[in-house]
């Protein structure tokens, strides 16, 4: 386990910290390695229901990338860091349990282009969120012109990209970027209670609702909706329908197998 990134479980849920501080959890090689390491042991570990993915002191989420470690790159090594972030976003946007950004800090540049690959994201009362890659002469690398423009709009997310804006998370909420603001010692609580509710739920149907949300973004309607009845009719094969039915008849919890 990477020192970078360590990865702590707790019943079903895992937290992963980003674990960087002298550099207020920037992303270099090294710290985007030790993510890859710890979302791909989640997606092992059968027994994760849900993750949360946070950063490590009370400043920083992930203040953004390593600009020291980059500025000096020649374009086919940007495009090579570029590739490298897209894969842990990649993996965590595809990972098959949900992941809950816990911002309790600056999520700026490739860390919001982070936070973005997650599920949905709660911000931190004086977090602050943005994409200010222009106002460096470059632009988001790692995904964040597509996602930011999926989760806000694109006039909203060209508004913030074209301009270097950074927002606090009031604003981050109004825009819809952020789910909840919480205070910043109430923060990590709020996310692990949303994941103990997630963990209670089926495991395979939540897998199920994550995939058909996120194939259907690239989807015409009614695509997306032939894939989501794809899916629930295949979630009728598992034990855990017949289990979840059969516990609402009687009255009683229902016991998951993931199976």
């Amino acid at each position: 386990m990477s020192e970078r990134a360590p990865l702590a479980r707790d019943g079903a849920v895992a937290t992963v910290t980003v674990t960087r501080p002298e550099a207020r959890n920037a992303l270099d090689g090294a710290t985007l390695d030790a993510l890859l390491h710890a979302f791909a042991a989640i997606e092992r570990d059968g027994a994760i229901r849900c993750a949360i993915l946070t950063g490590a002191g009370d400043r920083a989420f992930v203040a953004g990338a390593d600009i020291k470690a980059m500025s000096g790159l020649e374009p086919f090594g940007a495009r090579s860091f570029s590739e490298h972030g897209r894969r842990v976003c990649d993996l965590i946007e595809g990972l098959s349990v949900p992941v809950i950004a816990a911002a309790n800090g600056w999520a700026l540049g490739a860390g919001l282009e982070l936070a973005l690959a997650c599920d949905f994201i709660y911000a931190a009362r004086g977090a602050k969120l943005g994409l200010p890659e222009v106002g460096l002469g470059v632009i988001p690398g790692m995904g964040g012109t597509q996602r930011l423009a999926r989760r806000i709009g694109p006039a909203r997310a060209r508004e913030l990209i074209y301009s270097a804006a950074t927002i606090d998370a009031d604003e981050a909420l109004r825009l819809g970027l952020v789910n909840a603001v919480a205070e910043p010692g109430e923060l990590l609580g709020r996310a692990r209670a949303t994941a103990d509710a997630i963990a209670l739920q089926a495991p395979l149907a939540v897998a199920a609702a994550k995939r058909a949300i996120r194939e259907g973004g690239s989807l015409s309607l009614e695509a997306g909706i032939d894939r989501e009845q794809q899916l629930f009719g295949s979630l009728f094969a598992t034990a855990d329908q017949e289990e979840g039915m059969r516990a609402f008849i009687e009255k009683r919890k229902p016991v998951w197998t993931g199976k």
